[in-house]
């Protein structure tokens, strides 16, 4: 697998990457820092379905240097080699592990209730729809021809303890679709926020924070815009590349 070495959060982390393949984006910055605690220790630790080289879990790691446990999953082997190498090169790799596995099957694979948060960037796209993907990389990270929504749901659902939480970023267009897949396994969705380009555009991408077994009842957050209309980034977008992460409105 051919790849770059690359440093993100302004020097905070060095990556391999995967060219072509899924790399280090707005998404993958965005989903890190809508993150939020507690994380009991009680019930596990944090788990990424679909982690490819890492670098959510590494963010999340420096973001939150108290969480003992952090672990990712990958259906491709060279993801989680190239992950595991990042935890290591970044001094994390006592906290931050990797292992080959598959959302569809976690059910099989994993003991129910293990983790206490899951987090994930499902494939945006739905098999069949838009250009194929030049490599099998991509095309298993953007084009869902191994994870489709309900699988995250199902997966999410046998993962999480009563009250457990899943954090998602997904394509705006197919929201309806991510939150029945979510409330037919009783996660029920607790935060939702809408990302645009810039003002005035459609929402390109959704950020949603579920709960297992959670009430009735969401909070939708103000709009999150990358850039401002002139040019610039916008100031919350900038917020995400700090410690903190996002604000919370709820």
């Amino acid at each position: 697998m051919t790849f770059t070495r690359d440093e993100i959060l302004y020097g905070a982390l060095t990556l391999e990457q995967p060219l072509p393949g899924p790399r280090v984006n707005v998404d993958t910055i965005l989903l890190s820092a809508w993150v939020r605690p507690p994380f009991p220790p009680s019930k596990g630790g944090v788990l990424e379905m679909g982690c490819a080289s890492g670098a959510v879990l590494l963010l999340l790691a420096l973001r939150f240097p108290n969480v003992p446990r952090l672990t990712g999953m990958d259906i491709q082997k060279a993801l989680v080699e190239m992950a595991g190498r990042n935890a290591l090169e970044n001094g994390l790799s006592d906290r931050v592990s990797f292992f080959e596995g598959d959302v569809r099957t976690v059910d099989t694979t994993l003991p129910p209730r293990s983790y206490s948060t899951v987090v994930m960037n499902p494939p945006y796209e739905e098999p069949g729809r838009g250009r194929l993907r030049a490599s099998r990389e991509e095309q298993t990270a953007r084009q869902g021809f191994f994870c489709a929504p309900d699988d995250v749901a199902r997966a999410a659902r046998h993962l999480l303890p009563f009250r457990g939480r899943l954090y998602l970023i997904f394509k705006a267009a197919r929201v309806a679709e991510l939150l029945t897949a979510l409330r037919s396994q009783e996660l029920e969705p607790k935060r939702i926020r809408f990302v645009h380009p810039l003002p005035g555009r459609p929402s390109s991408v959704v950020l949603v924070e579920a709960s297992a077994g959670g009430k009735p009842g969401m909070v939708v957050e103000p709009p999150l815009y990358i850039e401002d209309g002139h040019g610039s980034y916008t100031e919350e977008l900038m917020k995400a590349y700090t410690k903190e992460g996002l604000p919370c409105h709820s």
